[in-house]
């Protein structure tokens, strides 16, 4: 049950004589909103001033002729026109009350299966898997679980699918390096870590300025890795199974910090060794087509304009097309990504297909997306889901103090030891003012710890609009009041002690619940924010922006706050307010709960 829905619906057919057309009337719909100020009421509808403007009424008078043609509905109790033409509108408690008990009894705590359910294919994370994951691999990587969730838990089919860079120039670099600087003890005893000293230490050996990924060259390290990698693409049975050997290891690297981070397994990791085969099929097919040419010796298709500049002048006016075959024969990250879409139509058609990827690639989407839409993959979504950088605390790219890419599991390493020194400290704070704290084993204080630490750094992520830059801080993300995943935690772990205080099971909130009374402002403010979780559901997939889901957990939160401090539970004044605002609180730890793991994040009983 949506409640912004209902609203919407009641709305609609008093709006749809005014707006005429469907498109505007969508719109118009769209500007009724959660208000801004409760003191104001509940929600607020902000279409008068746009509508009158396209009638040649005046706004006042257009929100009142609104308010008067409304329909009786129980929903509604109040809606009063104020200033300009904005309509307040305030819900029946009645109305709420009965609401929240419905939710009691739903598994889906009030968010409606999505009608029709679409498919949808979601590239994420994606890493170059020779060498071990870094805090650049982050984003797109836990953005892409919680979109993941996020779809899912609204009933649609998602197909999660790992493009893993193992194919490229990289490992023409490890098989350069394992040939000529190997540690072969230190191999046996730590296969990745030997690999990603080799890697690195190769990298190292280029040219100053000089980039893995670039043409011909004549650095003669570079120009050895490369004609390893062209040996390996050529099906070198040696280098070949030199590639067997490290891809295991590779594999096994990664997956240890997916595990730790609570990724979800992904349906398929199809790497660039999965496509290489249909690399030349899909450039055969563009030639044929006549929708690629070849410029200056390679075969390029158009840019996002349907252009294909050749000259130098051409060249700075327009952007840049896409190469599909290099010069030297080698095929390019387009041609790929071009036989991945025609691989997912074909086999998993879809509605939709997301690419969680950083806001730099932007061109390289709007190009490939322009070119598979000349292909005729023009009926399915396609949607560059970019994300800004993860920073340090002086604003620049997120480094270690020696100036390298922190790597992901020493990150999560740090932020459980911090987890578990916050709650030492907090235990120890506890007990000298005297609370009745448990003492719980090493075992259990190293798992809170873990889930505390974790769930710090993918909240801190996603609490912050995808699009943006944001500030990676240990003491923010652990803080313990504000908008943080502790904060969330904590607040879960207090409902939980209610009950396990008094021994009460909330098993019978949800099987025969009680009924609801919201008599003083905190029971009412809470019921409403409980109700608008579907809102924050729908919202986050709609735009596909998790940290309207966070964003939403702040304001339950807050809620339950005020709701806690002045509401009394245990001690409430009779057995009927007493269940009641059981039932809330076992509301608010099932919705928190929820919400957390939608982003992929561990709730803990005790903290």
């Amino acid at each position: 049950m949506n409640l912004l829905t209902q609203l919407r619906g009641l709305f609609e057919p008093v709006l749809a004589p005014h707006a005429g057309d469907p498109g505007k009337l969508a719109d118009y719909l769209g500007m009724i909103r959660p208000a801004a100020n409760p003191d104001h009421g509940d929600y607020q509808a902000n279409f008068a001033m746009p509508l009158a403007k396209a009638t040649g009424k005046k706004p006042p008078e257009l929100a009142k002729e609104v308010v008067a043609a409304l329909p009786a509905n129980d929903l509604v109790e109040s809606a009063t026109v104020a200033g300009p033409g904005f309509i307040n509108l305030k819900l029946k408690s009645d109305f709420l009350a009965a609401a929240v008990r419905g939710v009691a009894t739903d598994p889906r705590l009030g968010v409606p299966p999505a009608d029709p359910p679409k498919r949808y294919v979601i590239d994420y994370s994606s890493p170059n898997v020779a060498k071990p994951l870094h805090v650049g691999h982050l984003r797109s990587t836990i953005i892409g679980d919680a979109l993941a969730r996020v779809l899912r838990f609204q009933g649609h089919t998602v197909v999660t699918d790992n493009h893993l860079g193992d194919w490229g120039t990289q490992f023409g670099m490890l098989i350069y390096g394992y040939r000529n600087f190997l540690d072969q003890a230190a191999y046996e005893a730590d296969p990745v870590r030997e690999l990603a000293r080799l890697y690195v230490h190769v990298r190292n050996q280029f040219k100053q300025g000089d980039d893995e990924d670039e043409g011909p060259t004549d650095d003669p390290v570079k120009k050895a890795c490369q004609e390893e990698t062209a040996k390996l693409h050529a099906g070198d049975p040696a280098n070949l199974a030199l590639w067997n050997q490290f891809m295991p290891h590779c594999l096994a690297e990664v997956q240890a910090i997916y595990d730790r981070l609570g990724i979800l397994p992904f349906d398929f990791e199809h790497g660039e060794s999965f496509y290489n085969p249909m690399l030349q099929g899909v450039v055969d097919d563009l030639i044929a087509t006549g929708t690629a040419a070849v410029s200056q010796g390679a075969v390029v298709v158009p840019n996002a304009a349907g252009k294909v500049p050749t000259t130098p002048e051409e060249l700075k006016k327009e952007e840049p097309p896409a190469i599909v075959r290099k010069r030297d024969g080698a095929f390019t990250y387009t041609t790929s990504d071009l036989a991945t879409v025609r691989y997912r139509v074909e086999h998993f058609r879809p509605d939709a297909m997301l690419y969680v990827v950083d806001f730099r690639q932007a061109l390289h989407f709007k190009t490939f997306f322009a070119q598979a839409r000349r292909m005729g993959y023009d009926r399915v979504e396609l949607t560059h889901i970019s994300f800004g950088s993860v920073l340090g605390e002086n604003r620049r790219p997120f480094a270690t103090r020696s100036g390298g890419v922190p790597e992901l599991g020493r990150l999560i390493d740090e932020a459980v030891q911090l987890g578990l020194a916050k709650y030492e400290e907090s235990y120890e704070s506890r007990k000298a003012s005297g609370h009745d704290v448990p003492d719980l084993t090493d075992a259990v204080k190293r798992d809170i710890a873990e889930a505390v630490g974790v769930g710090a750094i993918k909240y801190g992520d996603l609490s912050q609009n995808r699009t943006s830059d944001y500030v990676f801080s240990y003491d923010k993300m652990l803080a313990t009041e504000g908008n943080t995943a502790t904060y969330m935690q904590y607040a879960y772990a207090r409902c939980c002690a209610i009950f396990r205080k008094e021994n009460v099971d909330p098993a019978r909130f949800r099987s025969d619940p009680p009924a609801v009374v919201l008599a003083e402002p905190a029971e009412r403010a809470l019921a409403l924010q409980l109700l608008r979780f579907p809102e924050a559901v729908d919202a986050a997939a709609a735009d596909y922006l998790p940290h309207l889901v966070t964003g939403y957990l702040w304001d339950l939160a807050k809620s339950y706050s005020v709701f806690f401090e002045s509401c009394p539970v245990l001690k409430a004044p009779s057995p009927e307010l007493r269940d009641s605002r059981l039932l809330l609180v076992d509301l608010v730890a099932r919705v928190i709960r929820q919400a957390l793991d939608l982003l992929g994040i561990r709730v803990v009983e005790r903290m």
